[in-house]
């Protein structure tokens, strides 16, 4: 049987920011589920994903046994969102640089169209307090979408 729709966070060092992102997900009007995909956090934030995951069935945790990297966090997400149907999936980070808000804006434009993009570089740039070195890592990987997709960002 088919979820319907899954926001996967992968997490490292997102004690802090992850109450306040389950929670705005939570909130949302539209049902969805989280899963935090940890990379055993020193700071706890696999410990407190555990607890929130206890009080909320929506969320749902993969501990993974050491820090592997962003890309492969979402990777073991989808994989893990694919063993179990979810027919939308989003990726957000834990540090609250996407807005949960918009989802469900995507889910209403994935109602006419196979595929639905966000970006942060739409309408302009909208981060703050990023280092040199991320910000360019960004913006490369979001010109390396736009030319192996052609579409306009």
């Amino acid at each position: 049987m088919s979820r319907n729709t899954l926001v996967i966070v992968p997490t490292y060092n997102e004690r802090e920011n992850l109450p306040s992102l389950a929670a705005r997900l939570l909130a949302l009007p539209v049902p969805v589920d989280l899963l935090v995909v940890d990379d055993r956090s020193p700071d706890g934030t696999g410990k407190l994903a555990d607890e929130l995951a206890a009080r909320h069935r929506q969320i749902q945790v993969l501990h993974r046994t050491e820090k592997n990297g962003l890309g492969r966090a979402y990777c073991a997400g989808f994989a893990w969102a694919l063993e179990r149907d979810y027919e939308f999936i989003f990726e957000m980070d834990g540090d609250l640089s996407h807005n949960p808000d918009d989802i469900p804006m995507f889910l209403e434009a994935a109602q006419s169209a196979d595929l639905v993009l966000g970006s942060r570089y739409c309408n302009g740039i909208r981060v703050l307090n990023w280092p040199f070195k991320r910000l360019m890592l960004s913006k490369g990987a979001a010109k390396y979408v736009q030319l192996i997709t052609g579409m306009p960002f």
